[in-house]
């Protein structure tokens, strides 16, 4: 019994590895492709040694590529992780940043900044003011559902429709937002929900990299409770596990890795759905391999997808939401399908 166990558990590495392997593959395919046809050699002559390239090449590999390839990888593993969390806690496989409303929560605080032209009165670039309000207005949102589920018992049933009313509300006032703004706002909020690496920068990547190491180790120390509450609340119960506060804990750290990724990027919708599922038919429901998995499968879809937006048509970069939620429905359909042929 023992060794089959241990066995299972050698499985499941070896398959953790390939994903890693395969993410490894697409963030140099990230890398490696572009508008501008750069060698493999001219590549890796800029990693190596930036100084004795030309400043043109430079600024391609060090100020473009490299930043959107990285962004990819940890804004997609922000995603897959936040919804490996939500759909365990929540007990539902639809679970994904935007069912709380995070994703529309952060829309309104970027497109708020947009419309009023924030940048003057905060003194903050351009750059940053849209990124700065998406993120207060997805942990608002998140502070409010956590407020009123603490008031009212954080039940599931209760944490789901809280979730559910902050979404019409916050579409809502995107359509209001939207409504009053005028046309060079109205343009900048729509580009801006379409999800784009595009605005990566490494400053971006230091705060995306920090928080994405904090919550990982955070959620390490929660893999067994988690775990557990997969088999159902009252399992859970009967295993002294205090459910309500584990679910109000990681929904917090699901609410701060989803503002960080959403600030950043816009909304990139599917990957938060999709990753997780995939994980589960890989490794199963040991969250000590199950988080990680959807970490890592949820940076290589988005990384996967940003080579595809440089790619599907020539000299054009697609907005990577876009890829994500014309690949996502059919895989999300697929991954339907198969699981409902394995049987429960």
């Amino acid at each position: 019994m023992a060794e089959k166990y241990r066995r299972v558990l050698r499985r499941r590495a070896i398959l953790l590895a390939v994903v890693a392997f395969c993410l490894t593959v697409s963030f140099l395919a990230n890398v490696f492709s572009g508008p501008a046809a750069l060698s493999i050699a001219e590549v890796v002559a800029v990693i190596v040694d930036p100084d004795a390239m030309s400043a043109g090449l430079r600024v391609i590999l060090w100020d473009v590529r490299l930043p959107v390839a990285t962004m990819a990888v940890l804004v997609g593993a922000c995603l897959g992780l936040a919804g490996a969390e939500m759909q365990t806690v929540l007990s539902n496989p639809l679970a994904s940043p935007a069912t709380l409303g995070l994703s529309h929560a952060a829309t309104v605080g970027a497109s708020f900044a947009i419309a009023f032209g924030l940048a003057g009165p905060f003194g903050m670039s351009d750059i940053y003011i849209a990124p700065v309000f998406a993120f207060a207005g997805a942990l608002l949102s998140m502070a409010l559902i956590q407020f009123l589920s603490r008031v009212y018992g954080a039940s599931l049933e209760i944490v789901i429709l809280f979730g559910i009313a902050m979404v019409f509300a916050l579409e809502a006032l995107i359509s209001l937002i939207q409504f009053v703004s005028d046309s060079d706002s109205l343009q900048q909020i729509v580009f801006w929900t379409m999800g784009s690496l595009a605005r990566a920068t490494w400053d971006k990547i230091a705060v995306i990299a920090l928080v994405l190491a904090f919550c990982s180790l955070w959620s390490a120390t929660s893999v067994w409770k988690l775990t557990v509450l997969r088999g159902g609340e009252s399992v859970a119960r009967s295993a002294g596990i205090a459910v309500e506060r584990v679910r109000l804990i990681s929904l917090l750290r699901v609410s701060v890795l989803a503002a960080v990724a959403v600030a950043f990027t816009g909304v990139i919708g599917f990957v938060g759905l999709v990753a997780p599922h995939i994980s589960r038919l890989l490794v199963g429901e040991d969250h000590r391999f199950y988080l990680p998995g959807s970490a890592l499968i949820g940076g290589l879809l988005l990384s996967a997808a940003s080579v595809a937006a440089k790619s599907v048509v020539p000299g054009i970069l697609i907005p990577d939401g876009i890829v994500t939620a014309m690949v996502g429905v059919p895989m999300f359909v697929a991954l339907i399908i198969l699981q409902r042929k394995r049987g429960p």
